[in-house]
């Protein structure tokens, strides 16, 4: 009875040691795909480390990158304001800016000096009016420009300067580069140096030569020098110094007389 037990006993514990190797295979089976499986983790840990090393870095060149962009920005921002003060004085200096403002301001006294001297040159026929008005518009500025009309009154009214003789236009020339050159003159603080007349006398009449003379002699304390330029004999003769410009077969001299 006592063997009996036994072997009923060590029954009992061979069956449960049966079931436990039965288990055991399972077990096994599970630990193999949980290898598995832990490699497969293990290898997208490896390629998260990975992406986040990567990650890392990006945002290190992001935050440089920042740091470029931000002083970027600051030289930006300076050159920006440097180049609106450029665009101010290059309007300022250009021709519609401190040019047309000296213009404006500089018109009226050569139109009052230049009337003067025409006045005493045609009898007090003719009279010059200077007159500024909007031209076209300038592409960079977008302003528009300022353009000079020059119109001259006589007795019979105010017309262009192109409808003149060549005469009165001589007159009318003379007249306005003189009061342009006491305008210079003024401005320097200084007589200037030297005024040219080359030629014009021969499409005067005799009167108007005589005016001419008497124009040229009014204005001569504005000036060192006036060197008048003529082919006519008789306008040579109304000056005290003369050089005489004499053309040979050996070239061109001069005697002064």
């Amino acid at each position: 009875d006592n063997r009996r037990e036994d072997i009923e006993k060590w029954q009992r514990e061979l069956d449960a040691i049966t079931t436990q190797v039965q288990n055991y295979g399972d077990i096994k089976t599970e630990i193999t795909t949980c290898t598995l499986e832990i490699d497969q983790l293990q290898e997208q840990l490896s390629s998260h480390k990975f992406i986040q090393q990567k990650a890392t870095l990006d945002l290190k060149k992001i935050a440089t990158l920042e740091n470029e962009l931000d002083s970027m920005t600051s030289t930006v921002r300076t050159d920006s304001e440097e180049a609106n003060i450029y665009d101010e004085l290059s309007t300022a200096f250009g021709k519609n800016g401190i040019q047309a403002l000296m213009i404006e301001r500089a018109v009226p006294q050569i139109q009052e000096n230049a009337n003067q001297l025409l006045s005493r040159l045609t009898d007090n026929r003719l009279s010059v009016k200077l007159e500024l008005h909007e031209g076209r518009i300038d592409r960079l500025t977008g302003v528009r420009s300022e353009e000079l009309y020059i119109n001259i009154s006589d007795e019979i009214g105010t017309r262009s300067y192109e409808t003149f003789s060549g005469g009165e236009s001589f007159r009318i020339d003379f007249a306005i580069r003189i009061a342009l050159s006491k305008i210079l003159s003024s401005r320097s603080g200084a007589p200037l140096p030297i005024l040219f007349i080359d030629e014009g006398f021969g499409s005067q009449d005799s009167s108007g030569q005589e005016r001419l003379i008497e124009a040229i002699q009014s204005i001569q304390g504005e000036f060192e020098k006036i060197i008048v330029i003529t082919h006519m004999d008789q306008m040579k003769e109304q000056f005290e110094d003369t050089i005489e410009v004499i053309k040979t077969d050996q070239g061109s001299t001069f005697l002064t007389v």
